[in-house]
């Protein structure tokens, strides 16, 4: 069965204070269970220090919000993934679409990041997802099929199990209008699907397909009774304590 995840994508958003601050908050607050893997992806300038406070207690895992593919070199401003290893990073965003939008992010370069942070044993958090012209134009479920196959066209067979797959229909994100479950998990199934004809059933069935899109705490348990629905991928209603605490414990929701 797969374990839900329930990632916090901070953006830019938190100093170092601030940060160890929520994560301290967190940590006295939620008393940590099986049910879900909780994992924090700060600013880069906190994940030092985050990645040595939540060392020190066990329940949190430490995330990053996007890497370089290189492993060193003359690549100013760039982060690599090595870098980010040696600081104890778990999981790594790919491909989100702030990065492919705002900063002309490729499915090439994409491609190379998923590759760069596996051979890092990390996991990428490969991030796919249509516009609403391209939704209105029903062309969500060809565009996020070309996304795919295109991530992780560099990846070797036996490495598809680490990966995860972000569905985040573009415009849902930051909006508050997030996609119906049933449009959300059509399109998990899709994944899925495309999955079981790369790979193979057994391990198209481990990789986890979670849903990122103005998360909130009033739609994450409805989202997350859908059954190929693995967690969610949450931006703003990560940034205050309380409402990420709801988050992770959706189960409880009535």
């Amino acid at each position: 069965m797969r374990k839900p995840l329930i990632i916090a994508n901070w953006k830019m958003n938190h100093s170092i204070e601030d940060s160890l601050k929520f994560i301290t908050v967190l940590q006295n607050k939620l008393t940590f269970k099986s049910h879900a893997e909780v994992v924090i992806c700060p600013p880069y300038t906190a994940l030092y220090s985050l990645s040595v406070l939540i060392q020190e207690k066990e329940g949190l895992i430490l995330g990053a919000q996007n890497c370089y593919y290189g492993e060193s070199g003359a690549f100013t401003g760039e982060i690599s993934p090595v870098f980010l290893a040696e600081l104890g990073v778990s999981y790594v965003i790919v491909g989100h679409s702030e990065r492919r939008n705002l900063f002309g992010e490729t499915d090439e370069l994409i491609s190379q990041k998923v590759q760069s942070v596996l051979a890092c044993n990390m996991k990428p958090i490969i991030c796919i997802g249509e516009t609403i012209n391209e939704r209105n134009d029903g062309k969500t479920l060809g565009v996020i099929e070309n996304q795919l196959k295109q991530a992780i066209s560099l990846v070797d067979k036996k490495d598809l199990g680490k990966i995860v797959i972000a569905y985040e229909p573009i415009w849902a994100i930051g909006t508050k209008q997030n996609a119906t479950p049933g449009q959300a998990c059509e399109a998990h199934q899709h994944i899925r699907g495309l999955l079981v004809k790369i790979a193979n059933q057994n391990l198209a069935h481990e990789i986890r397909i979670i849903y990122g899109g103005s998360v909130q705490p009033t739609n994450i348990n409805e989202l997350m009774r859908e059954k190929d629905i693995d967690g969610a991928l949450i931006g703003g209603a990560s940034l205050e304590v309380d409402s990420f605490l709801q988050m992770i414990n959706y189960h409880e929701i009535k």
